[in-house]
């Protein structure tokens, strides 16, 4: 997040040098080099403070989304398959206004190019947390060129745009919701207003919100269960298409699998039991190396140390948090196929 304006002229340089003196602690850890505070002091303000110099093309980065992003995020930065969209539902009308209209229609999809206000906060985080397994492994210049391509796709610059540190501005005066954000709320300020209207239910209150869903009732499962094709975790939850009292395919063929190791090692986000998310389905990697003489102690390895091109080029990241006993349990439900 960015600097809040009481804080906007400090640096970490300085928030350091109030912090209590070395001789409170003797002994224990040291002062911060120049270097180490530079390497921490990364952010970037909706002013533009903080932001290197360096220029990227919407050319460029698309090359760099293909390679890097799109396998998350879609090819167009409107897919829903492993995060919530980051691109959709702006107009024309909403960059000339600063106000995305959509924000204000019910059940609309909620995307980050309409919610977000200074193109800052799209550098920044793309700067400091991107590729998910590859955080701050972007140089200035590529940045620069995905976010490019992000504003490209979003239709704020021309597809023939290079976004650099000296006209940024330009874009960030066409971003969509740029007049969207307020200051009136108690996150902003310790004393603020909280940004809600809504009272308290006294009487006759409801024990939970009902869910509907606008999909007619002959197209609701056509996909499958919606339920259990998003993730378990963050904003958006899938909706349950399967008809009531019927057991959706995906949670009938978990139901058997070591769901504590699973959900809680993260496996899930990246694995369906049957179906490709980010990494191969579950089934798909037993199908494959099942037949060979030494899969028990390949799939191990695999699970342990991760890997990357037998797949494709996104990296199984290493799980060095599992002992032996749960790698072994992970291997003995693969080879058994994965059962329901």
């Amino acid at each position: 997040m960015s600097r809040s304006p009481e804080f906007a002229g400090l640096s970490l340089a300085l928030l350091l040098a109030l912090a209590p003196a070395a001789g409170a602690f003797d002994g224990i850890g040291r002062p911060a080099t120049g270097a180490e505070v530079k390497a921490w002091d990364i952010d970037v303000r909706p002013d533009f403070q903080g932001l290197p110099e360096g220029s990227g093309s919407v050319m460029d980065g698309e090359q760099i989304w293909i390679e890097k992003c799109s396998s998350c995020h879609g090819d167009f930065g409107d897919a829903n398959h492993v995060f919530p969209p980051l691109i959709g539902n702006t107009t024309a009308q909403d960059i000339e206004t600063g106000r995305v209209a959509a924000l204000a229609q019910a059940g609309a999809t909620r995307t980050t190019i309409m919610k977000v206000p200074t193109v800052s906060t799209l550098w920044d985080f793309i700067n400091r947390a991107m590729p998910w397994d590859k955080p701050k492994s972007l140089k200035p210049d590529e940045v620069y060129a995905v976010v490019a391509y992000m504003l490209n796709l979003a239709e704020v610059v021309p597809a023939d745009y290079v976004l650099s540190h000296e006209n940024i501005a330009f874009a960030q005066s066409r971003m969509p919701n740029r007049n969207g954000m307020t200051l009136e709320h108690g996150l902003w300020k310790v004393d603020g207003k909280p940004d809600t209207r809504n009272k308290a239910c006294m009487k006759n209150c409801r024990e939970s919100a009902e869910i509907t869903s606008s999909l007619p009732d002959f197209a609701r499962n056509a996909h499958g269960e919606l339920q259990k094709q998003n993730r378990e975790y963050g904003a958006i939850r899938g909706a349950r298409t399967s008809p009531e009292g019927e057991a959706p395919a995906e949670e009938a063929a978990v139901s058997k699998a070591p769901n504590e190791l699973l959900s809680g090692n993260a496996c899930l986000g990246c694995h369906g039991i049957d179906a490709k998310l980010v990494g191969p389905g579950f089934r798909e990697i037993v199908a494959k190396h099942k037949d060979r003489a030494d899969a028990a102690d390949y799939l191990a390895g695999k699970i342990r140390s991760g890997g990357s091109g037998v797949w494709g080029a996104i990296p199984m990241p290493p799980q060095p948090q599992l002992d032996d006993e749960q790698v072994k349990t992970l291997v003995r439900w693969l080879l058994d196929g994965a059962p329901e």
